[in-house]
């Protein structure tokens, strides 16, 4: 079992997000997903289960991105699911994410929408 801190809140996801991405932890990407998440990227792709995800991110991680925290919206929890979203420090569009309570207490991915932005009026 992983010796990585787990997400006891909705939002800690994001933060350890951040924090293992920045850190090229593809792996500890990938363990805030559910086994069978669904991951909405690359843009107009889905990458499903965390196998595929964590291949996904060490592509991407290999290029050495650095990403910044952004401030959590309110976090809607309903039972054992949540809705995550923080608004892109572009200001364009928006990130959210459906997240699950595990038996342990803790949260993980299930559905991450990481970019989404309005259509451009043509």
């Amino acid at each position: 079992m992983s010796s990585r801190a787990k997400a006891m809140q909705p939002e800690d996801l994001t933060r350890l997000f951040v924090e293992r991405s920045n850190a090229g932890d593809a792996a500890g990407v990938a363990e805030l997903y559910e086994p069978d998440a669904v991951l909405a990227y690359p843009p107009g792709e889905t990458t499903v289960g965390r196998a595929a995800i964590q291949a996904l991110w060490e592509k991407v991680l290999a290029n050495r991105p650095h990403f910044t925290p952004e401030e959590p919206l309110p976090t809607l929890v309903c039972g054992d699911l949540a809705l995550t979203s923080t608004p892109p420090s572009d200001g364009a569009g928006a990130r959210a994410q459906v997240v699950r309570r595990q038996p342990d207490g803790s949260w993980l991915r299930v559905l991450d929408q990481p970019e989404f932005t309005n259509p451009t009026p043509a």
